[in-house]
């Protein structure tokens, strides 16, 4: 069997996500750059807008979406460990750390990218569209592309009034991740998990590799450096998950973040989607954007777009959630009562989401 095509960039967060994860799989797969060439002849003819990673499979099928191209090659591939848990507390919180990974950090992964890294990515966006150009060229292709990615900030809730707190938070996450590490190599244990491949998203394409982050990252936190390196690379793949089906307490303070900064954003996306799914039929499209919400990082204030595609990826902790039974459940409740998650346990979806067409949509 010839090998995968994986077709992404090095400055893409969902990219650095399933490249990470092909490496740890140990699957034979080429990376290909996308191009200006490669999103006109493979990317918009089979998915329809411009959007990486799309994994094209050894029979020419094509996968969009790093969470998809994960459960695609899991279970065409069964050898190894599994990346996700089989069952349990450890698949409930590796939901929840996919989640935030996925869905949160992009918030301090595009705030130092554009507030702090900008000329530089324009040349970086450059030279990965048009590899051939002259510097100067490319600087002028990257920041036309990239402006479409700047735009993103304030969908995202990242304005003048919420990135010091943004900034505030992803210290203490550094803070709280360097910890973590000094007794755990990843973080369920000895061998990365989902929740490893959903952080390196933003903690390797954005956080590591754009100069003014990397080098706070190297100062704050060489840990967490060494960690990106290691996830990235693809290695860990013969270690254990912290035993018992626990989770370790170093992990609590990133869960209790989680659920201060990110759930009452998803509560308030919740009540936004029950509003505009009620005259909606199954197979309907939604929307990327459902309304306005306010978001709070570190006692920091702004608007934000509900944003529905974070509702897909808590569809899938909920479903963990409701899985659990008896001790699991009991021991779910205690922990989420200890980071301050009581509220997930109360959270309803008024109507289920799937993928369809590469797009979101109502099951």
């Amino acid at each position: 069997m010839t090998g995968y095509k994986l077709y992404g960039a090095e400055v893409s967060y969902y990219s650095g996500k399933a490249r990470a994860y092909l490496r740890w799989k140990g699957v034979p797969f080429v990376d290909v750059a996308a191009t200006q060439d490669v999103y006109k002849n493979v990317i918009l003819p089979n998915v329809g807008w411009a959007v990486i990673p799309v994994l094209e499979t050894p029979e020419g099928q094509i996968i969009q979406d790093s969470a998809d191209i994960i459960t695609h090659v899991e279970k065409q591939h069964s050898t190894g460990e599994p990346v996700q848990p089989p069952s349990g507390l450890q698949a409930f919180v590796s939901a929840l750390l996919h989640l935030y990974g996925d869905e949160w950090l992009v918030l301090p992964a595009m705030h130092y990218r554009w507030n702090h890294n900008e000329e530089w990515t324009y040349g970086e966006f450059g030279r990965m569209s048009a590899p051939d150009q002259s510097p100067e060229e490319q600087y002028d292709i990257g920041r036309k592309n990239g402006q479409k990615f700047k735009g993103a900030l304030p969908v995202l809730g990242i304005s003048e009034a919420t990135a010091p707190g943004v900034e505030a938070s992803y210290l203490a996450f550094l803070d709280d991740f360097s910890r973590h590490l000094e007794s755990h190599s990843y973080l369920l244990g000895d061998r990365p998990s989902l929740g490893d491949f959903a952080f390196i998203g933003p903690l390797y394409a954005h956080l590591y590799r754009d100069p003014a982050s990397w080098d706070l990252m190297l100062k704050r936190a060489p840990k967490v450096a060494d960690w990106v390196e290691r996830v990235y690379a693809g290695q860990g793949g013969s270690g254990d998950l912290v035993g018992g089906d626990s989770i370790p307490d170093t992990l609590l303070p990133i869960l209790a973040r989680q659920m201060r900064e990110q759930i009452p954003a998803l509560m308030k996306t919740i009540a936004h989607f029950q509003v505009w799914q009620q005259n909606e039929s199954a197979g309907s499209f939604v929307p990327r954007g459902l309304g306005e919400i306010t978001i709070e990082v570190e006692g920091r204030n702004g608007p934000a777009i509900a944003r529905s595609f974070p509702l897909f990826r808590l569809q899938d902790v909920l479903d963990a959630y409701a899985g659990l039974t008896g001790d699991e459940r009991t021991r779910a409740d205690v922990l989420l009562e200890e980071i301050g998650g009581e509220e997930i346990t109360k959270l309803k979806l008024p109507r289920r989401l799937m993928r369809k067409d590469y797009r979101l949509a109502l099951a």
